[in-house]
């Protein structure tokens, strides 16, 4: 059986490939996308080219044999499609918060000076006048000081002057090789200026796009902590709510967070590792936009119990002497915030940044559990989107940007700090402190307690099973919700459906298909309408379900 080499060139390098007789378009387009590394939801958005020039297009079929078209020893391009480049701008809408913040001005209001002010009271001079909500030398006087202006004070300052935002751009870091340069040939045999990206000097971000985490209530997060208390392993879960403006900062925005959903993972004492491809995903999201949710977030332990009797915990991060966020957990936080972008009209791509926010519990100085909140910059983004850093081996605080290989460019990345002289010197990114990526943001609950699920109900002494706990015997399935349904009367069906776990469950379960029905009960649940859920109640598909709770069957 003979075997084809297939050249493939693109931004990235050039790469072999074996091509069998029996391979069809289809299959060795696969091969591409696994070797160049191209995430499966932009697939789309990439083609294979006879030509340098984009002139002729190898389609993506897979009734047609590869080597109808391709011979051995071709030489064919690989690019992303004009035509899909910006395509992200099309996409999303601007949260309403952001629609909201835009309208107003943000001004922070000053009162009369009795000392300075020598003016009526219905004057105004320099020391009472309102303060623009950028000016950030103000923002550190104030009690309680502001440590970062919120991105929407930080749109006003750009925004300023006598053009009024008409030259306002946001744009996006890019560390990768511009695709499709004429000049030479592609990398690593030619770079030009026109294709190489710049080098990036490291800033501390001075604004940030969410401003404060509250939890509604704390219930919340009891149900995700009982799986730490029970097993004693680490947890991570995706973080679902809303965004609301947030009076703490001018033009701010806090992200409450009303249900936490924990996805497929693996979790030991020590670390968790995450099914990011979990099958549930889609219907999750569904239900949640429903709902009127949104992820909002992502939270994980880090909690090891104290043994010496000072507290409850240990406590070893969290401070200046110790790290606040690992190499590792920086990295997986801005995988997050690339694939939960911040759409904005600001960007020529259509997002900037974005509000996906780090959440992390663990022990504080006084050995009690503790909630601390991160994002980390838009610098970092761009370098976890195009592959440019790596955690270190054995030190948390430290990452490392990778060296230039003949498969990758990577751009020169710089920071500066103070050497033991006091004098500021400019160093390379290896090793890099990750307290150059890193945007902290206070995170606590409600004063006033908020229930959009049925926490407080008076008649639950046993919540509905969270769903992929089945290492600790808590498993959904029909007779879970059989022991859960004899809680309530018939008369208080809402409460009982208004569980977040029991909604993904019910939506996800693979004994009774309820897609064609759930969104009126869920919109009830969202609507608190008993009427409407009592009406859901009678449906074929819950009397199905109510036969199952009798025979007490598992799924």
């Amino acid at each position: 059986m003979s075997r084809s080499i297939i050249r493939v060139q693109s931004s990235e390098g050039t790469k072999r490939f074996e091509l069998l007789p029996n391979d069809s378009l289809n299959s060795f387009y696969e091969k591409v996308y696994t070797q160049f590394k191209v995430d499966r939801s932009n697939q789309e958005e990439w083609k294979l080219f006879s030509d340098r020039n984009k002139q002729s297009v190898i389609p993506d079929n897979s009734l047609t044999r590869a080597t109808e078209i391709l011979s051995h020893g071709d030489i064919i391009f690989f690019f992303e499609t004009e035509q899909n480049q910006n395509r992200e701008q099309f996409q999303g809408e601007e949260d309403e918060i952001d629609i909201e913040l835009a309208k107003q001005d943000g001004l922070i209001s000053r009162d009369r000076d009795p000392q300075l002010c020598h003016h009526g009271p219905s004057g105004k001079c320099i020391h009472c006048v309102p303060v623009e909500p950028y000016d950030i030398e103000y923002l550190k006087k104030i009690n309680p000081s502001i440590k970062y202006v919120s991105f929407h004070a930080y749109l006003k300052k750009l925004q300023g002057g006598p053009d009024k935002a008409k030259y306002c751009n946001l744009e996006n870091l890019n560390c990768k090789i511009k695709s499709g340069c004429k000049e030479h040939p592609v990398w690593p045999k030619g770079i030009c200026n026109k294709c190489q990206p710049p080098t990036i000097y490291l800033n501390r971000q001075n604004y940030r796009h969410v401003d404060n985490v509250m939890f509604e209530n704390g219930k919340i997060v009891e149900r995700f902590l009982n799986y730490w208390r029970k097993s004693g392993h680490q947890r991570v879960g995706f973080l679902f709510g809303r965004y609301e403006a947030y009076d703490g900062v001018p033009l701010g925005i806090k992200a409450v967070v009303s249900a936490i959903y924990e996805p497929p993972q693996k979790t030991d004492e020590s670390c968790v590792e995450i099914d990011l491809n979990d099958p549930n995903e889609e219907k999750v999201f569904s239900i949640a936009k429903i709902l009127g949710l949104k992820c909002v977030g992502w939270i994980f332990t880090d909690l090891i119990r104290d043994d010496t009797g000072k507290g409850v915990v240990k406590h070893y991060r969290g401070s200046a002497n110790t790290f606040f966020l690992s190499a590792d957990e920086c990295i997986m936080a801005g995988y997050f915030q690339n694939k939960f972008k911040n759409y904005t009209r600001f960007s020529m791509d259509g997002y900037f940044g974005s509000k996906f926010v780090t959440v992390v519990v663990t022990g504080d100085e006084q050995n009690q559990i503790h909630f601390e909140g991160y994002q980390v910059s838009n610098q970092c983004t761009a370098l976890v989107r195009d592959n440019c850093i790596i955690p270190t081996y054995d030190v948390p605080q430290l990452a490392y940007i990778r060296e230039s290989t003949s498969e990758q460019y990577v751009p020169d990345v710089y920071f500066r700090e103070k050497d033991k002289y006091n004098n500021e010197v400019t160093r390379i990114a290896r090793p890099l402190p990750v307290e150059y990526l890193i945007v902290d943001l206070p995170a606590a609950f409600a004063k006033d307690s908020i229930y959009s699920f049925n926490e407080d109900s008076p008649l639950i002494k046993e919540f509905f099973p969270v769903e992929n706990r089945q290492e600790i015997n808590e498993i959904q399935d029909f007779n879970s919700l059989k022991n859960y349904m004899k809680q309530f009367p018939t008369y208080r069906f809402l409460d009982a459906m208004s569980d977040f776990h029991l909604l993904v469950f019910l939506a996800t379960n693979q004994t009774v298909n309820l897609d064609k029905v759930i969104v009126k009960l869920v919109e009830a649940v969202k609507s608190k309408n008993g009427q409407d859920a009592l009406e859901w109640s009678k449906t074929s598909e819950w009397s199905t379900i109510e036969h199952f709770l009798v025979d007490g069957s598992k799924i």
